[in-house]
């Protein structure tokens, strides 16, 4: 995604830490569909480590962790779940050394890499980083897909090219505030979240469509919100 203005009107430093290439970072459930947290930044370390802290904040346990193969995911959680293993004296003067960062034991993370040919996937490769193959496998019994994949968080982002037309690609359009480029992502967020039904959510087995939001498969509402609950609703800041 481009975030662009003219070079006249900016100074070097505005347009090296503000304007240029921003990542749209987004965290769904599986289960429910529900969009969890975003930020939109940049593709570095420093900002994974704090989409993953929000992210973490917002569940009540561990849950199973799958994206692409970005290294930056692994290091952020990594750094979230861990304990620390005091090294061994040596008995030798000096500072001792420094304790070993090992990776939570119930901490579990794959990955997805695909390969792609001419623009087209040939092949896809899924791998475990943290934690135990068979324990991921009987965790992934539970959700809907049954495998490790990133096709739901995909299959998101083509809501957002659609909403917003400053994510189309391959288009001449571009968001000229990184303000209201956040602004306006929260209000698909929203859009998506709390008014838009889920085709999956709302057919039963009887196949009858009964609206159902990411937001009430959740238990945060019990109905489907209106434009007007969702522009009307006031947040207390502490």
């Amino acid at each position: 995604m481009g975030l662009c203005k003219k070079k006249k009107y900016l100074s070097e430093q505005e347009l090296e830490q503000e304007f240029g290439k921003k990542w749209i970072w987004t965290a769904l459930d599986t289960t429910t569909r529900l969009i969890v947290c975003f930020l939109i930044g940049d593709r570095t370390l420093e900002d994974a480590r704090g989409f993953l802290k929000d992210l973490v904040s917002r569940t009540e346990e561990v849950p199973l962790f799958t994206s692409d193969e970005l290294p930056h995911y692994a290091d952020g959680l990594k750094e979230l779940f861990h304990k620390l293993k005091p090294s061994k004296p040596t008995g030798l003067p000096g500072r001792p050394s420094n304790p070993e960062k090992l990776v939570d034991e119930d901490l579990d993370y794959a990955t997805v890499h695909k390969t792609r040919e001419k623009g087209r996937i040939v092949k896809v490769e899924k791998n475990v980083i943290f934690g135990s193959a068979e324990r991921i496998e009987k965790r992934l019994e539970e959700l809907p897909s049954n495998t490790i994949n990133t096709s739901y968080v995909e299959r998101s982002n083509l809501n957002w090219r659609i909403w917003d037309a400053h994510l189309t690609r391959k288009s001449l359009m571009f968001a000229k505030s990184i303000r209201w480029l956040k602004v306006k992502f929260a209000i698909c967020i929203g859009f998506y979240n709390f008014i838009r039904p889920h085709e999956t959510l709302s057919r039963g087995k009887d196949r009858v469509f009964r609206p159902k939001t990411p937001a009430m498969a959740t238990g945060i509402t019990d109905h489907q919100w209106t434009i007007r609950d969702f522009l009307g609703y006031h947040v207390s800041v502490n």
